[in-house]
């Protein structure tokens, strides 16, 4: 992207990064860049409404690129730069995940375990075949096993044959992804990376002591709800709920008779998840359609709808937690992030409803001096994303200059060995050489006096 002079002075050497949170109910874009402290420093913030996807999936493309459009829009006029990549994030219903281990037979035992031998086994699970109409999204190695020795995070520099891994796997359907693609592509933007947005939260809004202690991250969105596992800092497992905030939104127009637009704004006002938590004589006036008479909602029965839904979502959640397999190792608890974590009482209702510790994750956990609106749990995949683009940049930043120095030494080398002086006999080697002629002069000599007698 050209940069041109933004407001917060930055290093000489930070890459901007753009976040891209394509939603059901809003599309987020988010400028950030790494600081010389190591902390993300976030530039600007574009926000429009989502009108072309549901449950995570693009329903209508044009207005897909509509949205993404005034996003990017607002996001580079806040920052004054020209936007032209971005990190996306994707989600849906149809996001899955599954297990599997990969080897590689090595050729030397005498050479170290090197990144080439790592990207070999992580290419070879990007070719597993896939049911129709999935494709591999992530491939995310747990851990390593070299000559059956387990539990190695990081292999480069061991010593071994074999080097096998266990990998979490995330598929998605092959036209939800190319319609991602689609609509940023005819939104003048280049997709630089693709990540799925639940792990992207995790990094916005956990920190690495939950996951070695075990959490569950779960990102209640609009149309969906990701729930995503850690154990021993590690991603254990995935899952996409097809419920979410807009559910209960709907639930509201149908259960009270209004109009939906009334109800978005009863649930972001006055929704509360625990229906004890409210007076019973607590009304809410809400005004008619034209002329017809005003009518009254009493607090408590808006809890009443709000909690029967949202103990429908943690109970798919804690079946979640309970198919992971470990249900008794989550020191951690309950992380609840995104838009639909903003009711009020919802922290009490998880852990009444699952009996883990919960509290409410904001994305300012890396960053640096978030302000207020920053602070909001539904910037939490976009903070996310531009986390993982700084990743991204830097690995390849690190790849490009190992690359560079192995060229740089093989040049090196190769120029030594030009100019290396032609090897000559060493004076052990002429004694040798020396030894053998004297041997075969004096046979010829004998030869010889033979003859004459």
């Amino acid at each position: 992207m050209d940069n041109k002079p933004t407001q917060k002075q930055m290093p000489a050497n930070a890459e901007l990064v753009v976040g891209l949170d394509i939603g059901t109910t809003k599309i987020a874009a988010i400028v950030g860049y790494k600081n010389e402290n190591g902390k993300v420093e976030i530039l600007s913030i574009g926000k429009s409404e989502s009108l072309g996807v549901h449950r995570g999936v693009v329903a209508n493309i044009e207005q897909t690129i509509e949205s993404i459009k005034a996003a990017i829009k607002i996001a580079g006029d806040k920052a004054n730069i020209d936007i032209e990549e971005v990190i996306v994030g994707i989600a849906g219903q149809h996001i899955k995940s599954m297990q599997h281990r990969g080897m590689v037979t090595r050729k030397s035992l005498e050479e170290e375990v090197s990144q080439n031998d790592v990207d070999e086994l992580i290419d070879n699970m990007h070719r597993l075949i896939m049911p129709a109409g999935e494709e591999i999204i992530h491939v995310i190695p747990q851990e390593y096993i070299i000559d059956n020795e387990t539990g190695i995070r990081n292999p480069i520099g061991h010593s071994g044959m074999r080097l096998e891994g266990n990998f979490h796997i995330i598929t998605g359907h092959v036209s939800a992804v190319k319609n991602i693609f689609k609509c940023v592509d005819r939104a003048k933007l280049i997709t630089v990376d693709l990540h799925l947005e639940p792990l992207a939260s995790a990094d916005a809004v956990l920190s690495d002591e939950e996951k070695e202690a075990g959490v569950v991250l779960v990102d209640i969105g609009g149309g969906t709800t990701d729930v995503a596992i850690f154990y021993d800092g590690i991603i254990r497992h995935t899952a996409v709920i097809p419920f979410g905030g807009n559910i209960i939104t709907d639930d509201i127009k149908e259960g009270c008779g209004i109009i939906k637009t009334q109800a978005e704004q009863l649930k972001m006002r006055f929704g509360s998840a625990l229906a004890q938590e409210n007076q019973m004589n607590e009304v809410i006036s809400i005004p008619g359609l034209r002329g017809r008479p005003h009518k009254e909602i009493s607090v408590n029965t808006l809890a009443q709808i709000i909690q029967a839904r949202m103990e429908e979502i943690l109970e798919f959640v804690l079946f979640e937690i309970k198919s992971s397999g470990f249900e008794r190792k989550l020191a951690g608890g309950i992380v609840v992030t995104g838009g639909g974590s903003q009711l009020k009482h919802l922290p009490q209702l998880v852990m009444l409803t699952t009996g883990m510790d919960c509290r409410i994750g904001t994305p300012n956990e890396h960053l640096a001096g978030a302000d207020d609106e920053l602070k909001n749990p539904m910037y939490a995949t976009g903070v996310g994303l531009v986390m993982k683009g700084i990743e991204k940049y830097e690995r390849d930043a690190k790849r490009g200059n190992n690359a560079s120095k192995a060229i740089e030494e093989s040049v090196i080398n190769t120029e030594a060995t030009k100019q290396k002086p032609e090897k000559k006999v060493t004076g052990h080697s002429k004694q040798k050489v020396g030894n053998f002629f004297d041997s075969l002069i004096s046979k010829a000599k004998d030869w010889m006096s033979d003859d004459v007698d």
